[in-house]
């Protein structure tokens, strides 16, 4: 019993060492557009597609329910910018960690 027991544990340890050590991907997300769920003064949460993120805005204050488009990240924070159609160099930035 003891031997099936540790058997057991040594396989559940494997399984979620490996999932824990896994890096969250985010980086593809940059130049993605999302929506301001809070207002982001500078800090707050932002929705990409169904999940919460949090971020922070890289300039002026963004009201919740405005556009916003992801320019990099810092660790799992997302940095957004308002969405401007006049400014297309908002559309891919290099990680600003």
């Amino acid at each position: 019993m003891m031997a099936a027991w540790g058997a057991v544990s040594y396989i559940i340890y494997r399984l979620g060492k490996r999932a824990l050590d896994k890096k969250p991907i985010i980086s593809p997300m940059v130049g993605s557009k999302c929506t301001a769920t809070m207002p982001l003064t500078p800090k707050g949460y932002v929705r990409v597609g169904s999940e919460l993120w949090q971020a922070s805005s890289t300039g002026s204050t963004i009201a919740a329910g405005q556009e916003v488009t992801i320019v990099g990240t810092k660790g799992l924070t997302l940095l957004v910018a308002p969405l401007d159609e006049d400014n297309p160099k908002l559309s891919k930035t290099d990680d600003l960690d």
